[in-house]
């Protein structure tokens, strides 16, 4: 992030500017995006996990991210805002993947009601 925010500060970027531009000025072409990261991926890692599907796309952090705000407990709606999704988009691509959160929900309906009420005595 140093180094980032050290190039932003240096060409004095403002929000909506590109940090890395494409040849006549506007976004990278993807395929130029690809093999960067394939280069990336390649040097950090090691052969084993290169030949993992872990990262293997860009995009792959965008569903590491939302699959992470998801099973932290961060609501859908949250996340479907934040990702510019809509909820039932959301939903049917990562309902899958949230898991973890079956105590944590058991906990706070107990306290919203003594369950006790709804099964007899003996």
């Amino acid at each position: 992030m140093a180094i980032l925010r050290d190039r932003i500060a240096r060409e004095k970027l403002e929000p909506n500017d590109l940090l890395f531009k494409g040849e006549k000025g506007g976004v990278l072409s993807g395929v130029v995006v690809r093999r960067a990261w394939g280069r990336a991926r390649e040097a950090v890692h090691a052969p084993e996990e290169c030949a993992s599907p872990l990262g293997r796309r860009v995009y792959d952090c965008r569903h590491t991210c939302l699959t992470g705000w998801l099973n932290a407990g961060v609501p859908p709606a949250q996340v479907a805002e934040w990702a510019v999704n809509s909820v039932p988009v959301l939903l049917a691509t990562y309902a899958r993947v949230i898991s973890g959160q079956a105590a944590d929900i058991q906990r706070r309906i107990e306290s919203l009601v003594d369950v006790s009420s709804y099964y007899p005595a003996g």
